[in-house]
């Protein structure tokens, strides 16, 4: 599509959407969102860059190869639920660790789920977009 508002949008959009992306993810534990909306947003803000500027474009945004994204997104999650079972719980059973260094904020396994879950979510949608987009009869 050759629309200059909608490419200039797109370009001021997508660090918008991918900051709120990580904002859904990061609050989702407790909040409404995580892993799964923030990667779907995270999608959205690729999908719309595909429609201003073309699959290509999408790309070279991503400096690696998008289909990695799902086996490490994977690999976390399910490494996510090891430390509660050396410590004799239960698989995938939440563990947190106070750090010193961000005040009483605290960290926990959860959200190395939900990470690995937003990443293959991410990972799935610019790979359904990227090649639907490149298919001949959907050209943009």
């Amino acid at each position: 599509m050759k629309s200059l508002i909608l490419h200039t949008t797109s370009r001021l959009m997508m660090p918008i959407l991918l900051m709120f992306s990580v904002y859904l993810l990061l609050r989702g534990h407790d909040l409404p969102g995580g892993g799964f909306i923030g990667g779907l947003v995270a999608g959205a803000a690729f999908l719309l860059q595909g429609v201003a500027a073309g699959p290509r474009t999408v790309r070279q945004l991503i400096p690696f190869d998008v289909g990695l994204l799902l086996p490490a997104g994977l690999s976390i999650s399910l490494l996510a639920g090891v430390p509660a079972l050396l410590l004799g719980g239960h698989y995938l059973t939440g563990l947190w660790v106070a750090l010193p260094v961000l005040g009483r904020i605290k960290v926990g396994t959860p959200i190395l789920f939900d990470l690995g879950v937003y990443l293959v979510v991410t990972g799935v949608a610019v790979q359904i977009i990227t090649l639907v987009a490149e298919e001949e009869r959907w050209r943009w």
